[in-house]
């Protein structure tokens, strides 16, 4: 048997053209290395997926607050309430327990 029969060469040169190589090198390098990788693209994806949960978490913080400060210009029971309750304030004929939680290590 001759020896370039058993070697894979003459098989890569018949199936795999030295243009197919060098495109499928190049795919290859596009998908898996660079900024637009697919890797990188996932890594955005996430990025800007948890960005959007936090961006709607403080929008609803945001709408609660705006809601308290126009019930606070317009109704004096709710600023009663807030000044209670922020400041631990209190009527002359009642008694304020503060309970404080523990915070985590």
């Amino acid at each position: 048997m001759n020896e370039n029969e058993n070697s894979p060469r003459p098989w890569v040169k018949r199936f795999l053209p030295l243009p197919t190589i060098i495109i499928l090198c190049l795919a290859a390098y596009i998908l898996f290395v660079g900024d637009n990788s697919l890797v990188s693209r996932m890594r955005y994806e996430h990025t800007i997926d948890s960005l959007r949960v936090e961006l709607e978490a403080q929008r609803d913080t945001m709408l609660y607050y705006q809601r308290l400060n126009e019930n606070l210009v317009h109704d004096p029971e709710v600023m009663e309430h807030v000044v209670r309750e922020q400041y631990n304030m209190k009527r002359d004929n009642e008694d304020v327990f503060v309970f404080e939680t523990p915070q985590p290590k």
